[in-house]
């Protein structure tokens, strides 16, 4: 598909000309749907902990359930990403906000009686979840036109990161009435949300320029016309890859979150623990710090929902390295204020990443493929993550928490500086690579 040529808007805060975006109903429906899988998602590894607490299930029970909602996660992603643009976007959301939503009452049937029932859910539901992703993400370009896309990707992520803010507090609250097993049900009919809330998009074009209809899910059972539906998955996957590598910016920036992820985020998930536990003797610190990290990303997001830095590209990369300032912050020991200051600032730059990253792709990648490049985009970023978090704790016992941590930062810091090397990175656009080989 070919991008625009225009050049990058100069750095401005925007004044409100536009209708906001969640004054759209058929935005409204859509992040109302996202809003609900994403407290889903978050909410099921949160209730199973509490099973874990009141002794309803085991912690070796609870690694294994998780990492079976791991594995139907990415496997999930990427068939997923070939149906949405094979078939209905909409028709996918449909699909996997059902298969979740059933796999939740398995989960529910197997607690005190078959772990392996209890896994099985979870595979569903971790596939439920992988197979929203890429068809959320398409579908946002469905709905909404061009010029609002940074604000509804704005508005998406800042719903997801109210949902981290306030959900811990909610669930607690709601446990004191509610047991494990109607905890579950509940998460069961957020996927009922999911399912049947968002609404139908306008199909774009396809690569040879015809028009795709807009489907139901009826259409989980036919392939447009003129569009992909011909080949294998894997064949079709194949085609969202070599999409992917039309687009140097895209590889450069997913190779630099990828990196930032598989550091940063081990950091915090075992460094940051251990360093509040030794280091200060309190949990104060992490909670702190996680709550932080919330907050300044709610800020990011609501700073990026109107700001339009003149070169979005590289102001995406400098958040996402800033980063690295969160495992940085526990390499020394430091007042615990500037711990969580360093957290804040990691929350506010990866959604100054997060929403110009999602709006370019939603932009430059050709409409037909962008579900599959999501999905190649979720695979990577996130898939890796459980990488780093299994080589992180070992990595610390061999050689110091100190020389890791400094390393997650320089990986965090260096990452993303290489990336805005890459022609096309300056405003995440072909049109800006090309013209620097001019």
């Amino acid at each position: 598909m070919p991008t625009s040529s225009a050049p990058p808007r100069p750095a401005e805060v925007r004044p409100g000309k536009q209708r906001p975006v969640l004054l759209d109903l058929a935005f409204l429906r859509l992040w109302t749907g996202a809003t609900a899988s994403g407290l889903a998602t978050w909410a099921l590894p949160f209730v199973l902990g509490l099973a874990v607490f009141d002794r309803t299930l085991s912690a070796t029970d609870l690694g294994v359930l998780l990492a079976a909602r791991t594995a139907g996660f990415l496997a999930a992603v990427p068939v997923a990403g070939v149906l949405a643009d094979r078939h209905s976007r909409r028709g996918v959301v449909l699909w996997a906000g059902l298969a979740a939503s059933a796999a939740t009452p398995l989960i529910a049937a197997g607690l005190d009686r078959s772990v392996l029932l209890m896994a099985t859910g979870a595979a569903v539901a971790g596939a439920g979840q992988g197979a929203c992703r890429p068809a959320y993400q398409a579908l946002t370009a469905e709905v909404v036109d061009a010029d609002r896309r940074q604000q509804a990707n704005a508005a998406m992520t800042l719903a997801v990161r109210v949902t981290t803010l306030v959900g811990p507090s909610l669930a607690a609250l709601l446990a004191v009435f509610l047991d494990t097993w109607a905890l579950l049900v509940g998460i069961g009919l957020l996927w009922l949300v999911a399912a049947f809330v968002p609404g139908r998009g306008e199909r774009p074009a396809t690569a040879n320029g015809m028009s795709q209809s807009p489907g139901t899910a009826s259409d989980m059972s036919q392939s447009p016309a003129n569009g992909p539906g011909s080949g294998s998955l894997l064949a079709e996957f194949t085609e969202g890859v070599r999409e992917a590598r039309r687009h140097p910016w895209f590889l450069a920036g997913l190779g630099a979150l990828t990196a930032v992820i598989a550091t940063g985020y081990s950091a915090t998930g075992v460094a940051l623990p251990i360093v509040s536990r030794d280091e200060y003797g309190t949990e104060v610190v992490l909670a702190g710090a996680m709550t932080a990290y919330t907050a300044g990303a709610l800020g990011g997001a609501l700073l990026i929902a109107r700001w339009r830095p003149r070169s979005p590209g590289r102001a995406a990369l400098a958040g996402l390295a800033a980063y690295g300032f969160a495992p940085l912050s526990l390499v020394f020991p430091l007042h615990p204020v500037v711990v969580m200051a360093a957290y804040a600032v990691a929350g506010v730059g990866i959604e100054l990443f997060n929403v110009p990253w999602f709006t370019a792709a939603q932009r430059e990648v050709a409409p037909d493929k962008l579900a599959r490049v999501s999905s190649l985009d979720f695979l990577l970023s996130y898939g890796l993550a459980p990488v780093g978090l299994a080589v992180i704790a070992p990595a610390i016992d061999a050689f110091g928490a100190q020389a890791v941590l400094a390393g997650c930062a320089v990986v965090c810091f260096a990452a993303p500086a290489a990336a805005a090397l890459v022609p096309g990175t300056r405003a995440f656009s072909g049109s800006d690579a090309r013209n620097a080989h001019h």
